[in-house]
């Protein structure tokens, strides 16, 4: 549903936004966008029937976080820069940012690690003044992934994604050890991070600016956030109608980047408040049904892995929708199933098929000495 409702977005803008050439052809947004969206679905399709056995997944976690930071590397030396970000990676015709890749290896180094740590985590505890820690030698291949991770997207300027690391670093943390201590310390550093980063990194800080007042330059960095707020007006309660939102004007269209960054405002604007929160319960559905299946999984590690990918998919929907809505700085992460990327569109598809094998009975029982994992237990006791 959410792939057909991109599809008719990207229909109705104007074609020339995207042309990829390939063959002696040239091929508009709305041919691109399909092309992609059979790519996803065939990946997620093949990933359910295929997948049997996760071992591959558990047993090379730490080979699959060092691809995915290697292949960021890669991009920050020979990466194509758009818009003064070097995030994009170019193979002839075919181009790709491996950010959109790196959001499930680190889902999966983080749910490897936590499951076979989880136990010393929760149980011992490192006293640091009034504060109880988890033993910080067990956290510490952990936190480098990570700071590693979003050290390179923010020297890369690729916000969005540093903001999803972020969230599922935070979300799994807490999913596997049940302390919200953490959350609050992981939090609390967020902000003092944020605060050095607006007064080292001019991005950051105009980020903040068009934030806090975007008609403060109504022509100039401000113009899209305006214009995606007065699509919502537009809008109002049931929208123009689909497919009737204003496609160009003065023959470009309202709000530059419509198409990647802004099609929650163009959806909002065609369909209205009422709209906009069905496109949003589809996305809890897909969160509950992740969350199901991670409950209902055979040891910590799927549990884990199976939350971590739900929450790719719900954290990464919050973001760009409240940066469209203004409620928080607008980052790049783009809206699952519906902006415009291959890259996106690929890898959401690869999320949804690892769902698919997770939630399959036929996948192979856990490596022995498996124990169940607490999440089923915690469903076990709430359905008695």
């Amino acid at each position: 549903m959410l792939g057909g409702l991109s599809l008719l977005l990207m229909e109705r803008l104007p074609q020339d936004l995207v042309v990829q050439r390939f063959l002696g052809s040239s091929y508009g947004l709305a041919d691109v966008q399909l092309t992609w969206l059979v790519g996803a679905i065939a990946i997620a399709t093949i990933l359910g029937i295929v997948v049997r056995s996760d071992s591959w997944l558990r047993r090379y976690k730490y080979t699959w976080a060092a691809a995915g930071v290697g292949l960021l590397l890669l991009t920050f030396v020979l990466g194509s820069e758009i818009n003064g970000q070097r995030l994009t990676l170019e193979f002839g015709p075919v181009s790709g940012q491996p950010s959109e890749l790196l959001k499930v290896i680190l889902v999966v180094f983080l749910a490897g690690y936590l499951s076979e740590n989880r136990t010393l985590i929760v149980e011992q505890d490192t006293r640091l003044g009034p504060l109880r820690l988890p033993p910080l030698p067990y956290l510490a291949p952990m936190v480098a992934m990570w700071a590693i991770a979003l050290g390179i997207v923010v020297v890369q300027r690729d916000l969005g994604a540093a903001l999803l690391f972020f969230g599922v670093f935070l979300a799994l943390v807490y999913a596997a050890t049940g302390r919200i201590s953490l959350v609050l310390i992981g939090f609390a550093l967020f902000l003092l991070g944020s605060a050095g980063m607006a007064s080292l990194f001019e991005h950051v800080r105009t980020r903040i600016d068009v934030w806090l007042d975007p008609f403060a330059d109504p022509l100039g960095s401000g113009y899209q956030v305006i214009q995606a707020l007065h699509a919502f007006a537009r809008g109002g309660l049931l929208g123009v109608g689909l497919g009737a939102g204003l496609p160009e004007v003065g023959g470009r269209p309202p709000i530059p980047e419509i198409h990647t960054d802004f099609p929650f405002a163009a959806l909002g604007e065609e369909l209205g408040i009422v709209g906009l929160l069905a496109i949003l319960g589809i996305y809890l559905v897909i969160v509950q049904r992740g969350l199901r299946i991670g409950v209902a999984a055979a040891d910590d590690f799927r549990s884990l892995l199976a939350i971590g990918l739900a929450l790719v998919i719900g954290i990464q929907a919050f973001i760009i929708a409240a940066g469209n809505l203004k409620v928080l700085p607008l980052t790049g992460v783009t809206l699952p199933f519906i902006s415009y990327g291959g890259s996106s569109l690929l890898a959401n598809g690869l999320v949804v098929g690892l769902l698919l094998a997770l939630s399959d009975k036929g996948v192979e029982p856990p490596p022995p000495p498996g124990s169940p994992s607490r999440w089923r237990r915690l469903g076990r006791r709430g359905s008695g």
